[in-house]
C-alpha cells in the first residue's frame, strides 16, 4: 500500500496474527499512509482496549460497528459480518476470513492446521464500489469522512473480454438482507444443471428446503459441503436436523474432515458464482450484514469447481442408511 488501507473485518483478535498485523498497519501509517479500521464489537469483544489505542497513537483511525448499547440491548443481535481490504482504491480483498491464528494455522496446538477458508482479490472498477461500502459504514459507526489520497480514476476496460462481471452483494439494511436471501433463492430456482453449495454454517428455512428439494426434482443435482466439526457445536446440531429431509429428497451431503470448514461459497450451473461472508444461516441471512462478490464467468466457475472437488476429497458423503443409524444421543440434540 502506498497511499490507502481500508480494512474492515468482524474478528480482529490481540493474537500472533493480529499483533503482526497491527505492527504493520502502525508502520505504514507513520509512512503516511491512511490506514482505516472498522471492527464488529461483538465479534472482536474480547480485544483490549489497549490493542486498539496502541494502533490509535500510531495514527491508525478505528472505529467499533454495533456497539452494545442498555438502551436497546437485542440490537446486540445484529453484527457486522464482512470481511474487507481496500488498497489503495486499486485491489479489494473479501470472503470467509477474519483477522485470528486460526485463519492463518497459528493454532494453540502448533501441529495442528489452519481453519479452511476461501477469499478473493479483485481489481478494477469493483474496487470502487467496495470503497463506497466501506465510506458508508464508516460514516454509519461515527467516523469523519474518508479521506483518501488519489491518483486519478480507476479506468474501465474498454475491451468486453479484458475483465468478468462481477457484481458487488454487500448489505447492510434489512431490505439489503431480503434482496440477498431473494438472490440465493433465484439463483438455486434457475439452476438447472448443478448447485454446489459450501458453508460454515447451515440452519435453512424452511422455504431455502423447498427451494433446495424443488431444484433436485427439476433434475439439478445439489451437493452440500458442511463442516465435520464446529467451533459452534449448537449451530452444527441444528443444521443437522434437516439432513435427513434432505438426503430422502436426493441432496448430496458432505462433512469435511480436518480443521473447521469456515469458507462461504455458492456455484450455479458451472457460470455463476457467490464468494464471500454469508452462510446459509439465520443469523447471517436476518440479521447480520455481509459482503460477498458474484461473478459470472465460466473459467471462474471451473477453478471454484476444482476447489470443491478438492474439499470432497478431505471429506465424508453421507448416505440416508449410514445417517439413519447416527448415536440416539446426536438425534435428541438435533431435535433439541
Amino acid at each position: 500500500a502506498e497511499r490507502s488501507i481500508c480494512l474492515q473485518f468482524y474478528i480482529f483478535r490481540n493474537d500472533e496474527t493480529g499483533t503482526g498485523l497491527s505492527e504493520l498497519l502502525r508502520q505504514k501509517s507513520r509512512e503516511g499512509v491512511r490506514v482505516y479500521l472498522l471492527y464488529d464489537h461483538f465479534g472482536s469483544f474480547g480485544t483490549p482496549r489497549s490493542f486498539w489505542k496502541e494502533m490509535k497513537q500510531a495514527g491508525v483511525h478505528i472505529r467499533a460497528s454495533h456497539p452494545f448499547k442498555w438502551t436497546a440491548p437485542f440490537h446486540y443481535v445484529h453484527r457486522d459480518h464482512r470481511k474487507l481490504i481496500v488498497i489503495d482504491s486499486k485491489k479489494a480483498f473479501t470472503g470467509g476470513l477474519n483477522i485470528a491464528n486460526e485463519y492463518s494455522g497459528l493454532r494453540l496446538r502448533r501441529r495442528s492446521r489452519g481453519w479452511r477458508d476461501t477469499g478473493i482479490m479483485v481489481e478494477g472498477p469493483v474496487v470502487r464500489e467496495l470503497l463506497d461500502t466501506f465510506k458508508r459504514s464508516w460514516t454509519t459507526w461515527g467516523g469523519k469522512r474518508v479521506v483518501l489520497k488519489e491518483t486519478g480514476e480507476v479506468k474501465t476496460a474498454k475491451e468486453p473480454n479484458a475483465g468478468i462481471p462481477a457484481l458487488p452483494i454487500f448489505v447492510y439494511s434489512r431490505k439489503g438482507r431480503k434482496r440477498m436471501r431473494s438472490l440465493l433463492r433465484y439463483s438455486v430456482e434457475n439452476a438447472k444443471t448443478e448447485i454446489l453449495l459450501t458453508t460454515a454454517y447451515f440452519t435453512p428455512s424452511r422455504r431455502m428446503i423447498a427451494v433446495l428439494e424443488g431444484a433436485v426434482k427439476r433434475g439439478a443435482k445439489v451437493s452440500l459441503l458442511v463442516p465435520g466439526k464446529s467451533d459452534i457445536p449448537a449451530a452444527s446440531y441444528a443444521g443437522r436436523a434437516f439432513f435427513t429431509r434432505l438426503l430422502k429428497s436426493g441432496v448430496d451431503i458432505y462433512t469435511y474432515r480436518g480443521e473447521m470448514l469456515h469458507a462461504k461459497t455458492y456455484l450455479f450451473d458451472q457460470r455463476w458464482s457467490i464468494v464471500g461472508s454469508t452462510n446459509l444461516d439465520y443469523q447471517s441471512l436476518m440479521y447480520n450484514d455481509e459482503g460477498n462478490i458474484g461473478i459470472l464467468d465460466s473459467p471462474f466457475a471451473a477453478s471454484l469447481r476444482n476447489i470443491f472437488e478438492e474439499d470432497l476429497k478431505n471429506s465424508t458423503h453421507i448416505s440416508i442408511i449410514s445417517w439413519s443409524r447416527r448415536p440416539f444421543l446426536d438425534k435428541v440434540k438435533e431435535h433439541f
